[in-house]
């Protein structure tokens, strides 16, 4: 399989998780590149599985220094940059009558900020005619109990796809955005004991009209599509790769 042969790629968050499926599923296409995670065990982790074309940069993309260090050491190694893929983020769970400013401040930095600052910094180490694959939740959707901000970030994360390909037009770089529901993530352990993640996922599953979770495959095909030139007359749009949870789930 080569549809990104000789892409180069940043990945943010690709370290773990739907990140690292993404990484995955590029290096199975032919790209290059580099993951960006805040965890170095992680970072070494995922490089075992990846290989020798591809980068791990340690980097906060809330550090608008740091996003420049990736991008300038990326293209430095490898040439300009071909696609983005703005993946970090987290849900920080509260509801408006518990999330206070010093929470409010660190969702909205991690989930909005840091996907705007991104293609920012990007921009000036990106080939033109590039593509930008922008990951959105489908909590901007239906109004999950205690991710009212993660929720409103994710909604604005969607609105910046159309936005950030109108701004670019001039440079024929087309910004997407794939709307994940429930996937297989490390990140069920951050919720949930250890001992309860397995029947929270058959819950999850349970809830899901396809009948399954979302694997990082999933989401890694998708943006394989995006990243390509199958997509090429495509910009703008919201992918929902949520097992039919927006809008077929009861």
């Amino acid at each position: 399989m080569s549809r990104l042969k000789n892409k180069i790629a940043v990945i943010t968050g690709g370290n773990s998780g739907i990140g690292l499926g993404i990484a995955q599923a590029f290096k199975d296409e032919g790209a290059k590149g580099g993951i960006v995670g805040r965890n170095q065990k992680t970072l070494d982790s995922a490089m075992a599985q990846l290989g020798d074309n591809f980068i791990a940069i340690n980097a906060d993309v809330t550090n608008l220094d740091d996003l420049e260090m990736v991008f300038k050491k990326t293209s430095e190694i490898f040439g300009k940059i071909d696609v983005i893929v703005a993946n970090a983020g987290a849900g920080i769970v509260g509801t408006v009558a518990t999330i206070g400013e010093a929470e409010y401040d660190k969702t909205m930095d991690l989930n909005l900020k840091a996907v705007y600052f991104t293609v920012n910094k990007a921009l000036p180490y990106m080939n033109d005619g590039g593509s930008i694959v922008l990951i959105g939740s489908n909590a901007a959707h239906r109004a999950y109990p205690n991710f009212t901000l993660y929720g409103a970030a994710k909604a604005a994360v969607i609105f910046f796809a159309k936005a950030f390909s109108s701004d670019l037009l001039g440079r024929k770089i087309r910004a997407n955005v794939i709307t994940p529901g429930t996937t297989d993530t490390p990140a069920f352990e951050k919720f949930v004991p250890l001992e309860q993640v397995d029947a929270i996922k058959t819950h999850f599953a349970s809830e899901m009209p396809i009948g399954r979770i979302g694997q990082p495959s999933d989401i890694g095909k998708t943006a394989v599509f995006l990243a390509s030139e199958d997509s090429s007359f495509i910009l703008g749009t919201e992918i929902l790769v949520d097992g039919g949870m927006s809008y077929l789930a009861k």
